[in-house]
């Protein structure tokens, strides 16, 4: 959904958007990176001077001269810089790692939740992750012609629990993402990175898409990236349970409690019992609509002439 703009705005603002992942090679394998470049290609549209910063560049490419540098927080935070600019906090992921000394230290916090417990006492705005509906799209690829079960995502250094419970259930799942050969033998792993450009053909052509979270990020209603990439894709998505999901996705995601009903739902995922392709487009048009990165740079900018006027 796009906000009215506020009146009065004389020119574009000059933005840092910081993100979490690393420069150059190592940070293309991070979803951060492409959050921040689709966050910053929107703000771009709507006439704001924006610009990506890795991590660890912030103190010598977000400069004073910036009128607002945007955090996303993930695993690492940033301090602040004294001075006129605006500085915005959006909480992505791993809201524990967030304490009430860092968000006093922003102008203003944003969560990507409408249901964390901490947001009353940290002032924070529920600004949920978002999608680029120009990439992920069910013209992206044709319905059932890809993977018939597809995860991508790496180990985080575990045997996460949604790829556990599908092989225990016996079916064929395709998996890419680093670090899997520590559980499973190769002939199961597709392959280490699949590249973004790719994945909107990936999520169209799956025959299900799988998706998880960390355990604080479900409870507290931090909803994955992939769930808004693979909704807009028009994909069937069964995922692990999360606070809020179903008030963004309804029923069209499908949720599972045990290995045993896992398997059941992804045995039957083809049948139209399992969520019918025109609820799957209906999902993707509401997503595209009310979850694009166009809707969140236009609140965000909002909000940012609004303390600017202050």
């Amino acid at each position: 959904m796009r906000l009215p703009r506020l009146p009065g705005s004389r020119r574009g603002l000059r933005w840092s958007v910081v993100t979490s992942a690393p420069a150059g090679a190592a940070g293309e394998q991070w979803g951060d990176t492409w959050f921040a470049r689709d966050l910053v290609r929107a703000l771009q549209s709507q006439g704001q001077q924006a610009k990506v910063v890795a991590r660890g560049a912030a103190e010598s490419q977000a400069r004073d001269s910036d009128d607002v540098v945007l955090v996303l927080r993930g695993l690492r935070g940033v301090t602040p810089r004294a001075g006129s600019t605006t500085w915005m906090l959006w909480v992505i992921s791993h809201p524990e790692l967030v304490d009430s000394q860092e968000a006093a230290t922003y102008d203003l916090v944003f969560a990507a939740s409408s249901h964390w417990s901490r947001a009353e006492e940290f002032g924070a705005i529920p600004l949920l992750q978002a999608t680029n509906p120009e990439r992920f799209s069910p013209a992206a690829g044709r319905p059932d012609t890809g993977d018939p079960i597809l995860f991508v995502g790496s180990t985080r250094g575990e045997y996460r629990p949604i790829v556990r419970d599908a092989v225990a259930s016996g079916v064929d799942l395709a998996i890419y993402g680093v670090g899997w050969e520590a559980f499973l033998p190769p002939e199961r792993i597709r392959g280490e990175f699949l590249q973004n450009e790719q994945l909107p053909a990936a999520y169209a052509s799956a025959g299900v898409v799988l998706n998880d979270h960390w355990p604080d990020m479900a409870a507290e209603g931090f909803l994955s990236n992939r769930l808004f990439d693979a909704a807009a894709c028009g994909a069937r998505i069964v995922s692990d349970p999360a606070v809020g999901l179903r008030d963004t996705f309804g029923d069209v995601v499908r949720t599972y409690e045990s290995p045993q009903e896992l398997g059941s739902i992804l045995r039957g995922a083809t049948s139209t019992e399992f969520v019918h392709q025109s609820a799957r487009r209906d999902l993707a048009k509401r997503i595209a609509n009310e979850h694009s990165f166009d809707a969140r740079a236009e609140q965000l900018i909002a909000h940012a002439e609004r303390v600017r006027k202050r």
